[in-house]
């Protein structure tokens, strides 16, 4: 495989600046370009590479692959725009909507978007596992922790989740709670029938567990992720899989063989 050519957003941030060195270690990917605009002037450990503010640099520069790890807001205004240069972008900022992805669909015609929730490769087959076993149950429900810096909850990882689970099942029962004390005692739902609870705290990276129970036995399917670098393997899959992909394409699952 040729030298894939990489630029970063968000690289001076805790998750780009470890995707900036696991990008620098692959011998199949180089780092071309790195910006973050609250870490101008910034030198890129083990490399000589400055990180500069300016989004136009990463357009001007000849990459193959954009790397976007910033916040949603930054996302919504430079997304678009690096979609009507035709450039290809693994997206791994949290927080974008339907309606986000919606209006990416309708930018990206000539190049590709992979947008990751989750680039733990554990955590997509979690997920996998959790599908084929959830036919078998009458009640599931999601509990994802993490960091407590994490701005966002639930995380995009439980949502779909839940999403896939749902359409895994006919029905699910309903919950027989008939006095909720506490608002959110239960959980939040969203678009489903399956509760998921959210847990910030000190010391925790991202975590998830999917508990499904049925008459006289229940299973616990969970994943750990107590390190940045365990998300590395699935970023580097996404920069050398996203030239096969084509418009817009969410999940690491559509890139691997699962």
């Amino acid at each position: 495989m040729a030298n894939i050519k990489v630029g970063v957003l968000g690289a001076g941030g805790r998750m780009g600046s470890t995707v900036c060195q696991a990008v620098i270690n692959d011998p199949m990917t180089s780092l071309e370009c790195a910006v973050d605009q609250d870490a101008p002037g910034n030198t890129i450990d083990n490399c000589s590479l400055e990180i500069v503010s300016d989004l136009s640099t990463i357009v001007d520069v000849d990459v193959d692959v954009v790397v976007d790890f910033t916040i949603v807001d930054a996302s919504r205004n430079h997304l678009p725009i690096l979609a009507e240069r035709g450039m290809n972008v693994v997206v791994g900022t949290s927080g974008l909507e339907e309606s986000d992805i919606d209006n990416l669909k309708a930018c990206f015609t000539s190049s590709s978007c992979l947008i990751v929730p989750n680039f733990s490769i554990s955590a997509v087959l979690m997920m996998r596992a959790a599908q084929m076993a959830a036919p078998y149950f009458d009640t599931i429900e999601i509990l994802e922790y993490h960091h407590n810096k994490k701005i966002d909850a639930p995380s995009g990882t439980a949502i779909a989740t839940a999403e896939k689970l749902q359409a895994a099942v006919q029905d699910l029962h309903l919950d027989p709670t008939e006095k909720v004390v506490l608002d959110g005692a239960r959980g939040a739902k969203g678009k489903t029938q399956i509760p998921i609870h959210s847990i910030r705290m000190e010391g925790m990276l991202a975590h998830q567990e999917i508990l499904m129970g049925t008459s006289g036995q229940t299973l616990t399917i969970r994943q750990d992720s107590y390190d940045r670098s365990s998300f590395m393997p699935g970023v580097l899959l996404a920069i050398k899989k996203i030239s096969g992909t084509s418009g817009v394409t969410v999940g690491l699952e559509s890139i691997l063989d699962v």
